[in-house]
């Protein structure tokens, strides 16, 4: 029987010529990375392992993103502790204020994540680098010191769900659309433990950014990792951000997959999930109408440039409603100064929206954008758990940054091709003529 693509990156990674769903195996580790809440926590563990040096000074990364800039006196701890352990370990890819950026947009876009690499990260989140063709996973803190002793982690190695893409994504449909619609499907426990492949003529037609934003959501479907195939759009990505040598897997013709699920890309409308689950997802046209206090653009699922650019298109000219706070979060620095060179930035702050530096606060309601009892929020982050952004008598709505926008200036949840151009759909995420820039 052949293998999947996650399990021949596994089997090459722990030297082995064949692995099969539910072995157990030792896996050498290309990257591993933390954050300021689960760093602190594995480097008391590694502490008590006994090693004098992490296993690869350029294999571990750490990054303070969720509480940074530090919001209070604890938070300011936990990024010293990490501050002054990168010092000591010399640790090479140690990224602060002022260079940082929300871990899983900041990696892929140093060049720290290539094709076919097995990466793990204490942050659930970590699977997002499945849309390079890498095998990532989140895991626990003691997992991470454990990594950063020894270069090697413990894997349980998948079965996998095939989702088989056809056709294209139509209007305002977007990859945050099309996650949304197959968690909806299969439900947060859909993929438990599972491998999510993706694969079908329909992929060709999905950008980098938005690969990114569906492995991103695997783990709300409770998979292990999601994963694309590498095509000519990966290897142009990876040749733009790094000049490293990797390889390329694919699934064999007879690699066992426990599923099949096809989708038809033209048939999945602008997609909202309701309170307090991913998969509540519901179309565009039940969702309307719900009355918001706060939208938040951005995150480590939608806070890339293709992102702000959607969302800048539809504030562009336009207010948001009285009363309401939209809430802008850029990936990363890059970013951020991609955004001020197109203009984006301005049409954003124009609109009435606040431009934010890149930080994962509001998302897991840590700080900047907390909500109050009773409130009512609409995001492009992941998660919509009850008490995720703030109180727990409060609710959470997730959609695309196109939706986002629109309800913005609503006030309200909205469908975009109600107030915004219907020509323009995805093709607002391309550059501008005059003010593009790189992709």
């Amino acid at each position: 029987m052949g293998m999947t693509m996650s399990q021949k990156i596994i089997a090459a990674r722990a030297g082995l010529p064949a692995v099969e769903a539910g072995d157990l195996v030792e896996a050498g580790v290309d990257m591993a990375l933390g954050n300021d809440i689960t760093a602190p926590v594995a480097i008391r563990e590694f502490r008590r392992t006994g090693a004098g040096a992490v296993f690869d000074r350029s294999r571990v990364a750490l990054v303070p993103d969720h509480f940074a800039p530090n919001k209070d006196i604890k938070s300011a701890q936990q990024c010293k502790a990490m501050r002054e352990f990168a010092l000591e370990m010399g640790i090479e890819h140690y990224f602060e204020v002022g260079e940082a950026g929300i871990e899983h947009a900041l990696l892929p876009e140093r060049g720290l994540v290539l094709p076919g690499e097995l990466v793990i990260g204490a942050d659930s989140h970590t699977c997002t680098y499945g849309a390079v063709g890498a095998f990532s996973t989140g895991v626990g803190s003691t997992d991470l010191a454990a990594a950063m002793a020894s270069g090697s982690v413990w894997l349980k190695v998948p079965a996998a769900i095939r989702f088989r893409l056809a056709g294209e994504l139509g209007g305002w449909a977007s990859g945050k659309d099309l996650i949304l619609h197959i968690i909806g499907m299969i439900g947060v426990d859909g993929a438990l433990y599972r491998s999510m492949e993706f694969c079908g003529p329909g992929v060709a037609g999905l950008s980098m950014d938005e690969r990114f934003t569906i492995a991103n959501m695997a783990i709300e479907a409770g998979a292990k990792n999601g994963i694309f195939p590498v095509d000519r759009a990966t290897r142009s990505w990876a040749a733009s951000v790094s000049g490293r040598r990797y390889a390329e897997y694919e699934a064999d013709a007879d690699a066992e997959y426990e599923a099949t699920v096809d989708v038809d890309l033209a048939a999945v409308p602008p997609t909202v999930a309701f309170p307090h689950l991913p998969s509540n997802a519901r179309p565009i046209g039940e969702a309307e109408g719900v009355a918001l206090d706060q939208v938040v653009i951005g995150s480590c699922t939608n806070g890339r440039i293709e992102d702000l650019r959607v969302a800048a298109s539809i504030l562009r000219g336009r207010r948001v409603a009285k009363g309401l706070r939209c809430l802008v979060f850029p990936g990363t620095q890059k970013i951020y100064l991609q955004a001020l060179r197109e203009g984006l930035v301005e049409d954003i702050v124009g609109a009435g929206a606040v431009f934010s530096a890149p930080t994962c606060g509001p998302c897991l309601g840590g700080h900047m954008g907390i909500l109050a009892e009773g409130e009512r929020a609409l995001s492009t982050t992941n998660r919509n758990f009850v008490g995720r952004m703030g109180h727990s008598g409060s609710e959470v709505y997730l959609a695309s940054p196109a939706v986002a926008a629109a309800s913005a200036i609503a006030g309200a949840i909205c469908d975009p091709a109600k107030i915004a151009d219907p020509a323009g759909g995805r093709a607002a995420a391309r550059p501008r003529d005059g003010r593009g820039g790189e992709r």
